[in-house]
């Protein structure tokens, strides 16, 4: 199977060789300024409890962890929106992991701040075969230690860009979450904790069927 990080890159090198060089110094000070502002150390690790979540999927069906953790562990994924090329090449990849997950007993999933619209475009465009949740305001990004604030002058870029935020998610927050995945065991432990505040960076799927 083709290597996630290997596509990222080269789709890193289409988008931003066809950017103007302000556009892609803007994006790359961001990511900079983001690692240095010391989010990552309130992101929980293997051995914290995992924030319990009610959260409505891409068809509006409610969707509650402590009752899927009774049938096994969950696999989440953090997902920025439909608007971001990394991220739904990332589902994608996903995709393609699910039955030798389900055979392990673990529900997929992927959380998102984006409306339930949204979540179900990118599930029909990718013919996904699992739950996008919708996280209005990244409350439980938030609760993982994920969600961060967009500000000037990414935020003018993004949105000169066309991806306006509010827009996407229904809250004028310009908040995201961190892209992320964690496995949550049965008892609510969270088992594996992975995060990359460079967007463009993800590993390899299968590095979840090795922890499992």
């Amino acid at each position: 199977m083709a290597d996630l990080q290997k596509s990222l890159d080269k789709l890193k090198l289409k988008i931003e060789g066809g950017m103007a060089p302000e556009s892609v110094a803007i994006m790359h000070q961001a990511t900079k300024d983001l690692e240095a502002s010391g989010v990552v150390n309130g992101i929980l690790k293997v051995g914290d409890k995992a924030p319990e979540f009610i959260l409505k999927n891409h068809k509006g069906v409610t969707i509650i962890s402590e009752e899927l953790l009774k049938k096994g562990p969950i696999l989440i994924t953090f997902y920025r929106g439909l608007w971001c090329p990394y991220c739904n090449k990332d589902l994608a990849y996903l995709k393609r992991f699910k039955e030798q997950l389900e055979a392990k007993g673990v529900t997929l999933l992927s959380i998102s701040p984006q409306l339930e619209e949204n979540n179900n475009k990118i599930v029909e465009q990718q013919r996904l075969n699992y739950d996008l949740l919708t996280d209005n305001g990244n409350n439980i990004a938030s609760a993982f230690g994920l969600r961060w604030t967009m500000i000037d002058p990414l935020k003018s870029l993004y949105d000169s860009f066309g991806i306006n935020l509010p827009k996407y998610n229904g809250d004028t927050s310009w908040t995201l979450p961190i892209p992320a995945r964690f496995i949550i065991g049965e008892n609510g432990i969270i088992k594996y904790a992975e995060f990359s505040v460079d967007y463009t960076k993800r590993p390899n799927p299968d590095v979840l069927l090795d922890i499992l």
